[in-house]
């Protein structure tokens, strides 16, 4: 019998170590998931932008029954979970493989146009050139009107030591109160490779070089601001926050 990979499982475990980075992520998900329905109804079109497994989308479709969404990624491993687990959601949910950091990625969409464009804790990974390439396309695929949120951890500017001080404290002493961590990123991946089934998904993540451009990187709020200005959306301010981990609004 051939052997198959336990996606479910998979899936619990990925939701569960992403939780212990961000232990308000339901309560992100939630106000961005609130934010879409003020400004697109009852049933928007939407796409995850750097969807991962599809999780902000589970849950967009779950919350509002006559959604449809669009999710899109470059990681096979994560996409092959999100499929397998998640399906279509009976013709609502589609699946696109896509690299943000090549210019015309938006092609390999089934949709040209969006109401709103999501991303959560994705981003952070791209440098500031393809960040700005990436809001200039977003402005591309938004209805007018529609809106852009972009959940992640998205710093203060060194031209504010203190408050950047005072955040690392904060966390600091949050961590020093929580419940110990759980399942790191890289203990997650290191067991997925263990997983025989998966080997040619992980050889094809492998050739993606993600171990070079998906490490620890550090945006600034600003930087991303000035983005989605310069790709000209009309209105750019954050829409929730606790620290630097932030819902970045952009309106089309």
């Amino acid at each position: 019998m051939t052997p198959t990979v336990d996606w479910p499982r998979w899936l619990q475990r990925w939701d569960a170590q992403q939780t212990s980075y961000l232990p308000l992520r339901e309560e992100r998900f939630a106000v961005m998931i609130d934010a879409v329905e003020v400004t697109s109804g009852p049933a928007p079109l939407v796409l995850d932008l750097a969807a991962g497994p599809g999780s902000l989308a589970q849950r967009l479709l779950a919350r509002l029954p006559a959604a449809r969404a669009v999710a899109v990624d470059v990681d096979p491993v994560l996409l092959a979970m999100g499929r397998s687990v998640l399906g279509n959601q009976g013709g609502r949910l589609a699946w696109a493989e896509a690299d943000l950091r090549a210019p015309g990625w938006t092609v390999a969409l089934p949709e040209a146009r969006f109401d709103a464009v999501l991303s959560t804790t994705a981003l952070h990974w791209l440098p500031p050139a393809d960040i700005l390439r990436v809001c200039h396309d977003v402005g591309g695929l938004l209805r007018p009107g529609g809106v852009f949120l972009n959940g992640d951890h998205l710093g203060f500017p060194p031209s504010q030591p203190t408050v950047r001080r005072i955040v690392e404290g904060v966390r600091d002493l949050r961590q020093g109160r929580a419940e110990p961590a759980g399942e790191t990123w890289t203990q997650w991946w290191e067991a997925v490779a263990r997983e025989p089934a998966a080997a040619a998904l992980l050889e094809r993540r492998a050739a993606l070089a993600h171990e070079v451009w998906h490490g620890p990187v550090a945006p600034l709020a600003v930087l991303h601001e000035a983005a989605l200005a310069d790709a000209g959306f009309a209105e750019v301010a954050v829409l929730w926050s606790d620290l630097d981990d932030r819902v970045l609004a952009a309106v089309r």
